[in-house]
């Protein structure tokens, strides 16, 4: 029968597998929502951490779909025919946990859950659709839960608030005709800024005596009711009413709400299993629609709409994450753990986020009660597929460019100290 042992140096490995498998998951999913340092046995612990990803993306047989000189960017089609499509990103976390007598636990964390960066540059057949597309999401969080004793365990109810902001551009190739005639580059650039508050409530039901916890946690939407931004086109002059100026443009979107339920156990002595189920409402995101200031109030701004100065389409479905594994207590000093992780594509035949599959790998080394440094790594696969031409409530979305891709790597790293008093 499994031990006490489980709750020491064990239980950990389950934040450290969570580290271990970042994979490049659909959507803007970067770090996700993890409030796994409130269940941290330690009356107070402070955690900082960093995972560096490097997904690898390749673009091959792109075609110019939309040749029109403005602004479809003009025929693109002697370009290269190929792109690296994704670049490199880090994921921070800093986190300090307090516990308040024997039944209340709070937790404060900074985070950047959601974000995006692709930059397959101006030199490829599909600049007309995107020479660099960057998101990015700040999350200040505070949870709390209360605790109380139920059969063999504790019953733990979860509650808690974030506040989120979110920033991001988008550039691309609106017309060749500026350099043609010397009047400029061609390129149009979005930029977009907003924030918001969400909150999150969960249950979990734990027996420390075998390592066995068993949480459900739902994290709430983010609404972003006033996205602010501007569309630069000073260097695209041959568009009409736009061109040549700076125009200030609001919009709306949301961020994904979530319910994620994670399963641990102790299944011999110094063994534990995991795994975890999560849902995120990615098909919030379709096409975020950005209009003038000056019609604001006027007329609606919408998807195709006649007021509609630009876009930034994403036509995602729902995702779904599966993880799985083990982990060992070697001694009083070392654990490892081994996690496998598929992750359902967002994609629906448009864009490039197609199944993914993770293997990852982490250890844990305690070299006094009171410090923990864990490290881990991942490598996983990028399924392959295509993007091309998609009709969505009337309107026609991908029209511009067409392409393909194989299975592709995605490779991690991350390490995180964890100072616990």
């Amino acid at each position: 029968m499994a031990s006490r042992r489980f709750s020491k140096g064990i239980t950990s490995l389950v934040l450290l597998s969570s580290l271990a498998s970042p994979s490049f998951a659909g959507g803007l999913e970067r770090g996700g929502y993890n409030i796994d340092q409130l269940f941290d046995t330690s009356p107070f612990s402070f955690q900082s951490g960093v995972t560096y990803v490097t997904p690898q993306r390749r673009l091959k047989d792109v075609r110019d779909t939309d040749t029109s000189t403005s602004p479809g960017g003009g025929d693109l089609n002697s370009r290269p025919n190929t792109a690296d499509d994704t670049s490199n990103y880090t994921i921070p976390y800093i986190g300090f946990k307090a516990g308040f007598g024997d039944a209340i636990d709070c937790l404060v964390d900074y985070s950047e859950p959601f974000g995006g960066h692709t930059d397959p540059g101006l030199n490829w057949a599909g600049a007309n659709n995107n020479i660099e597309t960057e998101i990015k999401t700040r999350n200040y969080g505070g949870t709390c839960s209360y605790r109380f004793d139920v059969g063999p365990g504790q019953l733990r109810f979860i509650g808690g608030a974030f506040y989120q902001e979110v920033e991001g551009f988008k550039e691309r190739l609106v017309s060749t005709l500026p350099l043609l005639l010397g009047a400029g580059n061609g390129i149009g650039r979005l930029d977009l800024e907003d924030s918001g508050w969400g909150w999150r409530a969960g249950l979990a039901y734990e027996i420390p005596e075998y390592a066995m916890r068993a949480s459900l946690v739902y994290n709430s939407r983010v609404k972003y009711d006033n996205l602010t931004g501007t569309v630069d086109l000073r260097q695209v002059p041959v568009v009409p009413l736009f061109g040549g100026q700076i125009t200030d443009v609001f919009g709306s979107a949301e961020a994904p709400d979530s319910l994620e339920l994670k399963l641990q156990s102790g299944i011999a002595p110094d063994w534990l299993a995991f795994g975890s189920v999560k849902w995120t409402n990615w098909s919030v995101l379709q096409s975020v629609p950005f209009c003038p200031k000056s019609t604001k109030g006027l007329v609606a701004c919408t998807s195709g709409g006649a007021t509609e100065l630009t876009s930034l389409d994403l036509l995602y479905q729902d995702g779904w994450t599966i993880t799985g594994g083990v982990g060992h207590k070697f001694n009083e000093q070392w654990a490892g753990a081994v996690s496998l992780t598929w992750d359902r594509g967002t994609s629906q035949g448009y864009g490039a986020q197609t199944d993914s599959w993770t293997l990852g790998l982490g250890a844990a080394f305690t070299p006094t009660e009171h410090i923990e440094w864990r490290v881990a790594g991942a490598v996983g696969v990028l399924t392959s597929g295509s993007s091309g031409v998609v009709t969505q409530n009337g309107v026609t979305f991908g029209d511009d460019v067409s392409y393909s891709f194989g299975n592709d790597l995605v490779a991690a790293l991350s390490t995180s100290l964890k100072v616990k008093f």
